[in-house]
């Protein structure tokens, strides 16, 4: 059994007792890596064909940070943290005037994750979530439905009760950094059957189910859904997803669930909180037909 199928093929519940916390990055999920066939049989999309070259380049990754910790202060100003994914941004004083380059800190089977690179920034002033259909713009719900590649930042910080799921569009990045954002409310995140997304430093919580009603999954295209399970971000037949520096707690489902085929995925430095069954890995035992 090939380590990477895990994502897509074992039926798991992480299950871990409240108000307990860890960091998650990737190679703990694909810790079996001695397990990959040499003749891998490619039968999901975007697939990885060497998932063991990518354990071995995130381990390397993590060595030369730790070692940096240990030997150096990097050009006198700023000392390595240990952790690749900050080590790429934190120490650059004008971060927040170079966005983007937090796409290229993603590691692990989600480094490819682009989410809204190259394109325009775009501000979220409104916390509001009114319209599910014809979403205001200068809200969070506006913004991840756009066609066009979007780095979303927030103007201030602010509570956002979502009315319904958020249903994200292809290359988007949820940027957080420099403000408190707060996601909460009904249905929460939806990944579905898109790629190329970023979410970054949001905390999601108290989501619970909703739906059966008309929501807007694009500018062209609106949709009739059903109930929702309330999981924190729901990651369905989704690739190239990198979740990081996230906060999720209180959701009546899971707070993450990665099912349906979702291959390509980094979830890294969050902190799970207060629930029982925090991620769903692989849905269903019907893709073991794929092996």
């Amino acid at each position: 059994m090939s380590s990477q199928s895990l994502f897509y093929r074992a039926r798991m519940k992480l299950r871990m007792p409240p108000a307990t916390a860890i960091l998650l990055f990737i190679y703990l999920i694909v810790s079996f890596s001695h397990l990959v066939n040499a003749q891998l049989n490619l039968t999901l999309p975007n697939q990885h064909p060497y998932p063991e070259s990518v354990v071995h380049q995130l381990q390397r990754k993590v060595n030369e940070s730790r070692l940096l910790l240990q030997t150096t202060v990097r050009d006198n100003k700023c000392q390595s943290t240990g952790n690749p994914i900050d080590d790429c941004w934190q120490c650059d004083p004008n971060w927040a005037k170079d966005r983007q380059r937090l796409a290229d800190c993603s590691i692990g089977f989600g480094q490819g994750a682009m989410g809204g690179k190259g394109g325009q920034i775009y501000v979220v002033r409104d916390s509001s979530d009114r319209d599910t259909v014809n979403p205001t713009p200068g809200t969070l719900r506006h913004a991840v439905v756009q066609e066009e590649p979007l780095w979303i930042v927030f103007a201030a910080d602010m509570v956002i009760k979502l009315k319904h799921e958020l249903i994200i569009n292809n290359y988007k990045t949820i940027d957080g950094r420099g403000a408190n954002v707060h996601i909460t409310g009904n249905g929460c995140i939806t990944l579905q059957y898109v790629s190329n997304v970023i979410i970054h430093n949001v905390h999601i919580y108290n989501c619970v189910p909703s739906g059966n009603t008309n929501i807007r999954s694009s500018p062209t295209h609106v949709g009739w859904r059903g109930k929702s399970d309330g999981d924190g971000i729901s990651i369905f037949g989704s690739h190239n997803i990198w979740i990081d520096h996230c906060a999720l707690s209180h959701c009546t489902d899971g707070l993450i669930d990665a099912i349906m085929g979702s291959t390509a995925i980094t979830i890294s430095n969050n902190y799970f909180s207060h629930h029982d069954d925090v991620m769903l890995l692989g849905h269903d035992d019907y893709l073991t037909n794929f092996l």
